[in-house]
Protein backbone atom coordinates (compact mmCIF):
# COMPACT_ATOMS: atom_id res chain seq x y z
CA UNK A 1 0.00 0.00 0.00
CA UNK A 2 2.70 2.49 0.96
CA UNK A 3 4.80 1.42 -2.01
CA UNK A 4 1.96 2.05 -4.47
CA UNK A 5 1.26 5.45 -2.89
CA UNK A 6 4.95 6.36 -3.16
CA UNK A 7 4.93 5.31 -6.81
CA UNK A 8 1.93 7.54 -7.54
CA UNK A 9 3.51 10.54 -5.79
CA UNK A 10 6.80 10.07 -7.67
CA UNK A 11 4.96 9.74 -10.95
CA UNK A 12 3.01 12.98 -10.38
CA UNK A 13 6.17 14.87 -9.37
CA UNK A 14 7.95 13.71 -12.51
CA UNK A 15 4.94 14.66 -14.59
CA UNK A 16 5.02 18.19 -13.11
CA UNK A 17 8.76 18.49 -13.82
CA UNK A 18 8.25 17.44 -17.44
CA UNK A 19 5.29 19.80 -17.77
CA UNK A 20 7.41 22.68 -16.43
CA UNK A 21 10.18 21.98 -18.95
CA UNK A 22 7.78 21.87 -21.88
CA UNK A 23 7.23 24.92 -24.03
CA UNK A 24 4.15 27.12 -23.91
CA UNK A 25 3.10 26.14 -27.43
CA UNK A 26 2.84 22.42 -26.60
CA UNK A 27 0.89 23.23 -23.43
CA UNK A 28 -1.60 25.33 -25.41
CA UNK A 29 -2.01 22.55 -28.00
CA UNK A 30 -2.64 20.01 -25.25
CA UNK A 31 -5.26 22.28 -23.68
CA UNK A 32 -6.99 22.65 -27.08
CA UNK A 33 -6.98 18.86 -27.54
CA UNK A 34 -8.42 18.30 -24.06
CA UNK A 35 -11.11 20.94 -24.61
CA UNK A 36 -12.10 19.30 -27.89
CA UNK A 37 -12.31 15.89 -26.17
CA UNK A 38 -14.54 17.36 -23.48
CA UNK A 39 -16.79 18.93 -26.14
CA UNK A 40 -17.10 15.57 -27.92
CA UNK A 41 -17.95 13.82 -24.64
CA UNK A 42 -20.55 16.47 -23.80
CA UNK A 43 -22.31 15.76 -27.08
CA UNK A 44 -22.47 12.04 -26.27
CA UNK A 45 -23.64 12.20 -22.67
CA UNK A 46 -26.66 14.37 -21.98
CA UNK A 47 -26.57 14.29 -18.20
CA UNK A 48 -23.70 12.79 -16.24
CA UNK A 49 -24.56 10.56 -13.30
CA UNK A 50 -22.55 11.96 -10.39
CA UNK A 51 -21.91 10.15 -7.13
CA UNK A 52 -21.92 11.93 -3.77
CA UNK A 53 -18.12 12.03 -3.76
CA UNK A 54 -18.10 13.62 -7.23
CA UNK A 55 -20.53 16.26 -6.06
CA UNK A 56 -18.40 17.05 -3.01
CA UNK A 57 -15.26 17.42 -5.13
CA UNK A 58 -17.04 19.62 -7.68
CA UNK A 59 -18.52 21.81 -4.94
CA UNK A 60 -15.11 22.24 -3.30
CA UNK A 61 -13.39 23.03 -6.61
CA UNK A 62 -16.12 25.48 -7.57
CA UNK A 63 -15.07 27.68 -4.65
CA UNK A 64 -11.55 27.85 -6.13
CA UNK A 65 -12.71 28.67 -9.66
CA UNK A 66 -12.99 32.40 -10.44
CA UNK A 67 -16.45 33.61 -11.48
CA UNK A 68 -15.29 34.58 -14.97
CA UNK A 69 -14.35 30.92 -15.61
CA UNK A 70 -17.75 29.50 -14.58
CA UNK A 71 -19.04 29.12 -18.15
CA UNK A 72 -16.44 26.39 -18.73
CA UNK A 73 -17.68 24.48 -15.68
CA UNK A 74 -20.27 21.86 -16.60
CA UNK A 75 -22.50 22.53 -13.58
CA UNK A 76 -24.23 25.80 -12.82
CA UNK A 77 -24.43 27.68 -9.52
CA UNK A 78 -28.11 26.72 -9.38
CA UNK A 79 -27.10 23.04 -9.50
CA UNK A 80 -24.69 23.54 -6.60
CA UNK A 81 -27.43 25.26 -4.58
CA UNK A 82 -29.88 22.43 -5.36
CA UNK A 83 -27.34 19.85 -4.17
CA UNK A 84 -26.90 21.82 -0.96
CA UNK A 85 -30.67 22.11 -0.39
CA UNK A 86 -31.11 18.36 -0.91
CA UNK A 87 -28.23 17.59 1.44
CA UNK A 88 -29.71 19.80 4.17
CA UNK A 89 -33.19 18.36 3.62
CA UNK A 90 -31.90 14.79 4.02
CA UNK A 91 -29.95 15.73 7.13
CA UNK A 92 -32.59 17.77 8.98
CA UNK A 93 -35.94 16.35 7.87
CA UNK A 94 -37.80 14.61 10.65
CA UNK A 95 -39.75 11.43 9.91
CA UNK A 96 -43.32 12.06 8.86
CA UNK A 97 -46.04 11.47 11.41
CA UNK A 98 -49.71 10.96 10.76
CA UNK A 99 -51.79 14.06 11.59
CA UNK A 100 -54.33 14.03 14.40
CA UNK A 101 -54.65 12.01 17.55
CA UNK A 102 -53.00 8.62 17.83
CA UNK A 103 -55.31 5.65 17.34
CA UNK A 104 -56.98 4.14 20.37
CA UNK A 105 -56.12 0.58 21.36
CA UNK A 106 -58.26 -2.15 19.82
CA UNK A 107 -59.80 -3.24 23.13
CA UNK A 108 -60.95 0.32 23.90
CA UNK A 109 -62.49 0.69 20.43
CA UNK A 110 -64.34 -2.61 20.85
CA UNK A 111 -65.59 -1.55 24.29
CA UNK A 112 -66.82 1.77 22.85
CA UNK A 113 -68.68 0.02 20.05
CA UNK A 114 -70.27 -2.49 22.43
CA UNK A 115 -71.43 0.26 24.80
CA UNK A 116 -72.86 2.27 21.91
CA UNK A 117 -74.86 -0.73 20.71
CA UNK A 118 -76.17 -1.53 24.21
CA UNK A 119 -77.15 2.05 25.09
CA UNK A 120 -80.86 2.82 24.95
CA UNK A 121 -82.13 6.13 23.54
CA UNK A 122 -83.52 7.32 26.88
CA UNK A 123 -80.57 6.26 29.06
CA UNK A 124 -78.26 8.61 30.99
CA UNK A 125 -80.71 11.48 31.50
CA UNK A 126 -81.87 11.89 27.91
CA UNK A 127 -85.56 12.60 27.46
CA UNK A 128 -87.48 9.77 25.79
CA UNK A 129 -89.98 12.29 24.44
CA UNK A 130 -87.24 14.30 22.79
CA UNK A 131 -85.34 11.37 21.19
CA UNK A 132 -87.45 10.83 18.05
CA UNK A 133 -87.48 14.57 17.31
CA UNK A 134 -83.70 14.80 17.70
CA UNK A 135 -83.17 11.89 15.34
CA UNK A 136 -85.40 13.45 12.65
CA UNK A 137 -83.93 16.92 13.07
CA UNK A 138 -87.14 18.73 14.18
CA UNK A 139 -86.70 21.31 16.93
CA UNK A 140 -88.87 20.96 20.00
CA UNK A 141 -88.49 22.29 23.47
CA UNK A 142 -86.64 20.00 25.93
CA UNK A 143 -88.57 17.45 28.00
CA UNK A 144 -91.40 17.22 25.47
CA UNK A 145 -92.84 20.73 26.09
CA UNK A 146 -94.31 22.52 23.08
Amino acid sequence: MILSFGYLVLRQVLHLVILGLRGERSKEIEILILRHQVAVLRRQIHRPDLAAADRAVLAALSRLLPRRRWPTFFITPATLLRWHRNLIARKWTYPRQRPGRPQARAELRNLDLRLAQEKQPGAAGASRANWPNWATGSRRAPCGRS
